[in-house]
């Protein structure tokens, strides 16, 4: 089991076995570099623990034990952990600032304790085989035994290709788990339950005198300071965007030495080059930076190995830049930040933008609310008025089905369209309307609060976790780099979630409060410019440089004999290669979900590439 993980911990391993447990650990060597080792103990040797994370605050954490009477042998986070378990037990978590997934056995109460962290930035899965309960950082641990069953579970297939990636406890693989963020699980005597241990309050105080300026600035320096505590060399990715460059700017003010950063681009024409807003970011900030240019060919090459990490079929074709740009940044750090989770925390997507007036314009119609499609789409046709025509297809969406047309298939023009893909047989399997349940059951915790708030919400419970997330640890750690995003702190997401609507989204800009925070401190032509994502020419390369491989991975022999679609529906699909603003998500997804099957199912054998 830990000789599959091998890429997330290449520097060590250590196994604790005695009686109905054994621990094992792959060690990427971080902090405490001499005695680190796990798994670790407390002093009687009777709490074992393993873990893959970072403990942000643990140094105050440690005073606290020390002042307790409690007897440290290392200077590592992870020691601290099992000494918390012994004042706190499950408790513990309520004291924990930072990304983890752990496992601690209590020889004592002969009790398995697992838990992952509130947001999901470190991955843990689980499985009941038999009368044994396997659990580790990635699938792949846990099929290392023969006794697990690779079946494939079809339900879930159809909520992959609904949302291109799968929201929810559930994989592929029946019977194996994700444990959720902000969950922890007890196993003894023989069963075992899971529970919530966290969850985004969405809380608005009505305080207008507020300096929310002041707060957020001493909150994002004291995250990023925490998440600089290193004892090997740390560097920062660069997209070019407002986010990433926030997080050097806040690194070069708490660091003396120059901060390294790395940025990736493509070789495609007509494909925003973010690569000259990096440079400028890093020469503004002083940074020792480089960059890495990949082509179509390097795309393809690494596409199977990018099924093999990612486990679960995920459509997220900048997870191979990051492979290549993290493969670059491992020959100079092994840790490095990025900027991910700004938009999730402080509304910085397109989409939010048009909620605030979308609000305004349903308010106003009244008593009209329940008409408020035809309404908005008869004003607009009559009109000329473009915020009426921009706004109509929106009026008449409850938020569950703007959310999913938004993530996953436009839900009122393709869904029949969507469906003919699968074959009859499997259709008969699945039931569509089940692949929507995990968003709509979210968007109830919430649905009181504005509309922006829900789909921010919800966005940090699916998209976050089993998407972006899911992408940043597992390719990051194929190169056995970790990975730290300090917009993630759970601090920072509860406190955006308590900030006024008005904070986030304000005149159609969107991360209103973070961008005034950031003025002055990130050049003016990052501040400003206009949100481009992380744009991967993928769409492009499979019309035309990738259009062989994608061609015979879904209309192989191989895959037509599952049975799971339609080779005609595959046919004309193909034969328009990627038209419409769909169609290219769905052949990618459609290509890594063969990938998968031949990886997963038919244990294929993957190829590092060169």
């Amino acid at each position: 089991m830990t000789d599959s993980l091998h890429h997330r911990g290449p520097d060590d391993d250590g196994f604790y076995i005695s009686g109905p447990v054994g621990l094992g650990h792959r060690r990427l060597s971080i902090i405490d570099l001499s005695t680190g080792k796990q798994p670790i103990t407390n002093e009687d040797s009777t709490i074992w623990i393993v873990f893959n994370g970072e403990i942000y605050n643990y140094l105050e954490l440690r005073q606290e034990l020390l002042s307790a009477g409690h007897t440290l042998k290392t200077t590592s986070d992870t020691e601290v952990i099992v000494h918390l378990y012994e004042e706190h037990g499950p408790a513990l978590l309520k004291k924990l600032r930072g990304m983890f997934a752990f496992a601690i056995w209590d020889e004592n109460e002969k009790c398995l304790f697992l838990a992952r962290d509130r947001v999901g930035i470190k991955p843990l899965y689980y499985c009941q085989s038999g009368d044994a309960l396997l659990f580790g950082s990635e699938i792949k641990a846990i099929l290392a035994d023969p006794g697990v069953q690779r079946e494939i579970d079809l339900q879930i297939v159809d909520r992959f290709l609904t949302y291109q990636y799968t929201p929810g406890p559930e994989t592929l693989l029946r019977g194996i788990y994700k444990l959720q963020p902000g969950h922890f699980l007890l196993a003894k005597g023989g069963s075992f339950s899971i529970q919530e241990y966290w969850d985004l309050p969405f809380n608005s105080p009505a305080d207008n005198h507020r300096d929310y300026a002041g707060e957020l600035t001493e909150l994002l320096r004291d995250t990023v300071k925490g998440h600089l505590l290193s004892d090997v060399p740390l560097g920062i990715l660069l997209s070019g965007g407002v986010d990433s460059t926030a997080m050097l700017g806040f690194a070069s003010e708490l660091r003396s030495e120059k901060i390294q950063t790395f940025t990736i681009g493509f070789d495609a024409p007509n494909v925003v080059d973010e690569r000259p807003y990096a440079r400028l970011a890093a020469e503004h900030f002083g940074a020792e930076h480089r960059e890495i240019t990949i082509t179509s060919k390097d795309f393809e090459t690494f596409l199977p190995r990018y099924v093999w990490h990612m486990e679960e079929p995920v459509c997220e074709p900048p997870a191979v830049a990051l492979y290549y740009v993290s493969k670059l940044a491992r020959e100079h750090v092994k840790v490095l930040l990025s900027g991910e989770g700004g938009d999730e925390a402080f509304g910085g997507y397109p989409e939010y933008r048009r909620f605030p007036q979308l609000e305004k314009i349903k308010s106003a119609l009244g008593p009209l609310n329940g008409l408020a499609g035809a309404v908005a789409a008869w004003v607009g046709d009559h009109s000329g008025s473009s915020a009426f025509q921009k706004y109509a297809p929106l009026m008449s969406l409850t938020p569950e089905e703007y959310y999913l047309g938004r993530t996953a298939l436009p839900i009122k023009r393709t869904q029949d369209q969507f469906l003919s893909l699968y074959a009859k047989e499997f259709l008969s399997e699945i039931d569509h309307k089940k692949s929507f349940v995990s968003a709509r059951n979210y968007f109830s915790k919430v649905h009181s609060q504005p509309l922006i708030n829900q789909m921010l919400y919800v966005d940090t419970k699916t998209w976050l976790p089993d998407d972006l997330l899911i992408k940043a640890d597992k390719i990051t750690m194929a190169n056995s780099v970790e990975l730290r995003v300090p917009l993630l702190d759970h601090r920072i997401l509860e406190f955006a979630a308590s900030l006024p609507v008005s904070q986030k989204v304000r005149d159609g800009s969107g991360k209103f409060l973070l961008r005034q925070v950031l003025a002055g401190r990130v050049p003016e032509a990052i501040l400003t410019r206009k949100k481009v994502g992380f744009p991967v020419p993928y769409a492009d390369w499979m019309r035309h440089d990738l259009k062989e491989l994608v061609n015979d991975t879904l209309l192989s022999k191989r895959a037509t004999e599952r049975g799971y679609f339609n080779r005609s529906s595959i046919e004309r699909l193909l034969s328009g290669n990627g038209n419409g603003s769909y169609a290219p998500k769905l052949l990618f997804s459609l290509t890594v979900f063969e990938l998968w099957n031949q990886c997963f199912l038919d244990q294929a054998p993957v190829a590092l590439p060169v």
